[in-house]
C-alpha cells in the first residue's frame, strides 16, 4: 500500500480571496519503506539540530517561518530560509519517495468549488498511476502482478468535505469519454478507507509536504523577500522525486 500525506497552500475561496492560488502537495512513500523514511528523516532533523539549532520537537512550518511570529525568534531568517533549502535537498537524495502537485489557479475558476476540484484531480491522478503501475519506481522490491491500493493522510482540512468526496468517488466517479460526448463512471478501486487526517506539529513527514506546497506557491506568486533571495527557485531542485506521470509537462505538476 502507498501512504500519500497531503498539504495545501492558499484557501479556496474565489471572491476577496488574498491568495490567487490554491496547490495541494503530495508525498507518496511506500508503507515497505515507511520505517526507512521515517529513520531517514528523524537522523535528517539531528543534522538540522546540530547545524541550525532546530529543535527535535519543533514544527517546521514554512508560513509561519516566514511572518512576524515569535514562535521562531530563536531562528534568524536567513537560518529558517536555508532549513527549507535542506529539507527540499534532503528529499530529492532519496530513491523511494515521490513528490506531486495540483495548481489551481482560482481566477479561471470563478464560479466552481476549488476545494472539491483540486482534491478530485489530485486523488484521480493518484489512482490512475497505481493503475498503469508508475508508482513501481519507489517500490522495487515488492511483487507488482497486481495493483496496490493507497490512503491519504492530509494534514487538518475539512475532514468532512473530503471524506464525503472520496466516499462519493468511490461510488460514482463520471470522468470525460476521451471519444467526445458523454462520461463513464470510473470508480475508485484502489482507494483504502477514509481520509485520515494528522496535525502537522505531531508529523515530520507532513511537515516536509509543507515546505513542499509553501515553496510551489512561492514559484508561482513569490513574496519580495523570496524573490530578492531566489529562494523562489527552491522548488526547482525536485528532479527525480517528481511524479512525472501526473501531467503531460511531466513536471510533477497538474496546472488547471
Amino acid at each position: 500500500m502507498y501512504m500519500v500525506y497531503v498539504d495545501e497552500s492558499g484557501d479556496t475561496g474565489t471572491y476577496n480571496s488574498p491568495t490567487k492560488y490554491f496547490i495541494l502537495s503530495a508525498l507518496i512513500v511506500h508503507e515497505s519503506n515507511w520505517i526507512r523514511f521515517l529513520d531517514d528523516l528523524v537522523d535528517f532533523r539531528r543534522k538540522l539540530r546540530d547545524t541550525y539549532h532546530l529543535k527535535m520537537r519543533e514544527e517546521i512550518h514554512a508560513a509561519e517561518f516566514f511572518q512576524s511570529s515569535k514562535k521562531y525568534d530563536y531562528l534568524k531568517k536567513h537560518v529558517k530560509l536555508q532549513i527549507c533549502k535542506k529539507a527540499i535537498e534532503f528529499q530529492e537524495s532519496l530513491d523511494y519517495i515521490q513528490v506531486m502537485f495540483v495548481v489551481i489557479d482560482k481566477s479561471a475558476h470563478q464560479n466552481e468549488d476549488i476545494f472539491d476540484m483540486a482534491w478530485k484531480y489530485l486523488i484521480q491522478r493518484i489512482h490512475n498511476t497505481l493503475e498503469h503501475k508508475n508508482f513501481d519506481v519507489i517500490a522495487k522490491d515488492i511483487d507488482q502482478t497486481w495493483n496496490e491500493s493507497f490512503i491519504l493522510i492530509p494534514d487538518k482540512t475539512d475532514d468532512k468535505k473530503l471524506k464525503q468526496l472520496v466516499r462519493r468517488m468511490r461510488r460514482y466517479n463520471p470522468i470525460p469519454s476521451r471519444l467526445g460526448g458523454g462520461f463513464r463512471n470510473l470508480p475508485l478501486k484502489y482507494i483504502v478507507e477514509d481520509p485520515y487526517s494528522k496535525d502537522s506539529a505531531e508529523s515530520y513527514i507532513h511537515q516536509l509536504v509543507d515546505v513542499n506546497a509553501y515553496f510551489m506557491k512561492q514559484k508561482y506568486d513569490p513574496t519580495k523577500y523570496m524573490k530578492k533571495k531566489k529562494a523562489h527557485n527552491f522548488i526547482n531542485k525536485f528532479d527525480k522525486v517528481l511524479c512525472t506521470a501526473i501531467s503531460r509537462t511531466q513536471d510533477g505538476v497538474l496546472s488547471i
